[in-house]
């Protein structure tokens, strides 16, 4: 089955990770796939094109079906095939709520890292102030302790929605990565960072970790000073 599947990526891209892992813990390993490089603006190829008119990755492909965003992708595996590798929305209601909570509730905490740790390269020199850069690490230490309580209320050892690994764990994980990465203090998110420990090193993960980070397991230290 997976052989009838193509996915365009690039390597580092969280929203192109958590579709990675999706197929990981779905059992799906072989599908066809195409790297792309953002910086050398690969992805604005011809054959993304023909798929996705938002030009953006991931963009995967199953047989003749075309889905691009990420959490409708890695929605529809789960629905595809729920019965193949790991249970990733569990049956009961409440217990979902809480899935798709956290899975939805990952874009503040992209949104917020990224405010800080690209403001130079998203804002332009000329409209740079370091009063709005201060207040974008405040608004991202404040979802920090947001996150870190959540583990902290569900207890040690917890995975993102409770006991087991689900969704939420698939579409949050990638971005939590970058807090490490860009040399985030500890003290500022301990829980997420004892989170982060316990679940890089899961098959899935490993399997689909970005190839440029193993080349380059040192990220900037665009983190450092929040």
């Amino acid at each position: 089955m997976a052989q009838n599947m193509m996915l365009y990526w690039s390597s580092g891209s969280p929203p192109c990770w958590r579709l990675m892992i999706a197929l990981e813990e779905k059992k799906l390993q072989g599908y066809k796939h195409k790297h792309l490089c953002f910086d050398k603006k690969e992805h604005q190829c011809e054959e993304v094109k023909a798929l996705n008119p938002r030009v953006q990755l991931p963009t995967f492909k199953h047989g003749d079906l075309v889905v691009n965003e990420s959490f409708a992708a890695c929605l529809y595996l789960e629905s595809a095939f729920k019965s193949q590798g790991a249970r990733l929305i569990p049956e009961d209601p409440a217990e979902q709520a809480l899935v798709y909570q956290r899975m939805f509730e990952t874009d503040n905490l992209q949104q917020k890292m990224y405010d800080v740790a690209y403001y130079e390269w998203f804002v332009p020199e000329g409209e740079r102030h370091e009063s709005a850069l201060k207040r974008n690490k405040e608004t991202l230490v404040a979802e920090l302790k947001l996150w870190d309580g959540y583990l902290e209320k569900m207890g040690k050892g917890s995975f993102l929605a409770g006991k087991d690994f689900t969704m939420a764990d698939v579409v949050c994980f990638p971005v939590i990565a970058y807090f490490p990465r860009f040399h985030c203090p500890k003290e500022k998110c301990p829980r997420l960072m004892e989170y982060y420990e316990m679940v890089k090193d899961r098959p899935s993960i490993k399997a689909s970790w970005p190839p440029h980070w193993l080349e380059n397991p040192e990220g900037p230290d665009t983190l450092k000073n929040l």
